[in-house]
């Protein structure tokens, strides 16, 4: 039987090949696809930093990883940790901050090059614009919020038993507060919201058990949710170049 001292040099020993073992690149995740090679590329797909990207021409992949998007065109091959170009972390962090009332700011992203969309500058917000499914980190501080500062505006929420809520922006403002009170949130919830002279549109939450910290992760999340607004909105804010 082994002495207790042979035991203890063992257990250092694996303590210290286990640390030895190289740790694998970070996986980035797929969010769009286009051309050719598209069917093997699927949305939320995961390629590891050393994988090889073979692209044929009229290619083109938008991957997410941990330092940020870039969008690969072919024909060419490609791996991520050979892309080149800075982090957009800190980006990734103030999108995803959970901001107190007191604490939040009005403004929005705007999409690289001319003409390109307008997009929230916080990941929480619920853009009136596009209506459809919206994933939440929590639902104490739900903020709606429009891509324009002019003029008042007024929004009607209607729930699925007929209560209403109506929220005005101020001119200048991008955001309005969701009196959670008068129309509670909920995981699966379903609600109405109608613009300024516009038709009833849907709207309905998920509200995310708990929220990844990697940007691969998180968009991973949103994608298993079905939240593709959102996933657009990450997608832009952190994009750091194409390839």
């Amino acid at each position: 039987m082994p002495s207790t001292r042979t035991r203890i040099l063992t257990a250092a020993l694996a303590a210290i090949a286990a640390l030895a073992v190289p740790v694998a690149a970070l996986a980035g995740v797929v969010v769009a696809a286009s051309g050719p090679s598209a069917t093997s590329f699927p949305v939320g797909k995961k390629i590891a930093g050393s994988e090889r990207i073979v692209l044929r021409a009229g290619d083109s992949l938008t991957v997410l990883d941990g330092q940020g998007t870039r969008v690969l065109r072919g024909a060419g091959t490609f791996t991520l940790d050979q892309q080149a170009g800075p982090s957009r972390r800190s980006t990734f962090s103030v999108l995803t901050e959970r901001r107190s009332a007191a604490r939040m700011r009005t403004g929005a992203v705007r999409g690289e090059g001319d003409g390109q969309p307008v997009h929230s500058p916080n990941l929480w917000y619920v853009d009136v614009g596009q209506p459809g499914k919206v994933c939440l980190a929590a639902t104490d501080r739900v903020r709606l919020w429009r891509p324009s500062t002019e003029g008042d505006a007024t929004y009607s929420l209607r729930g699925e038993a007929g209560r209403i809520h109506t929220v005005t922006f101020a001119d200048g403002d991008m955001l309005a507060p969701w009196d959670t009170r008068v129309l509670p949130v909920s995981n699966g919830a379903v609600f109405y919201i109608a613009g300024p002279g516009g038709p009833d549109k849907e709207l309905s939450f998920v509200v995310l058990d708990s929220v990844a910290e990697e940007p691969e992760d998180l968009a991973a999340q949103l994608i298993e949710n079905g939240c593709t607004k959102q996933l657009e909105v990450l997608s832009a804010a952190t994009l750091i170049a194409e390839g």
